[in-house]
């Protein structure tokens, strides 16, 4: 019993002092500076997420022509500045995916 305690009071202790920057803080009082460096955190952090799995699947770096993955992701990368709408990037970068997986062991 006294694991489960532990785990929700860490749970709880780890929330609030997440949710007491959301309640307690007023976004209007913090600098501008600081304010203008938050705009970048959601795309830092998309990157972080989607970068691995585009470089390195398997856990190893793969830059080559072995990995279509990057490949794709420049294709979408592509769609998503020429036309500006995330859906036509997934769309694009998915069909470049399944075409190169289909056609690079056929070309090997």
């Amino acid at each position: 019993m006294s694991h489960w305690l532990v785990i929700v009071g860490v749970a709880l202790v780890t929330f609030g002092l997440r949710a007491s920057f959301i309640v307690f803080a007023d976004p209007h009082r913090f600098p501008h500076l600081f304010r203008r460096a938050l705009t970048f955190v959601p795309p830092a952090v998309l990157a972080a997420i989607v970068a691995p799995g585009l470089l390195a699947p398997e856990g190893i770096l793969e830059p080559g022509f072995a990995n279509p993955r990057w490949i794709a992701g420049i294709v979408a990368i592509a769609f998503a500045i020429r036309l500006r709408t995330p859906l036509a990037a997934i769309v694009a970068g998915m069909a470049a995916l399944w075409l190169l997986q289909w056609g690079l062991p056929r070309l090997a």
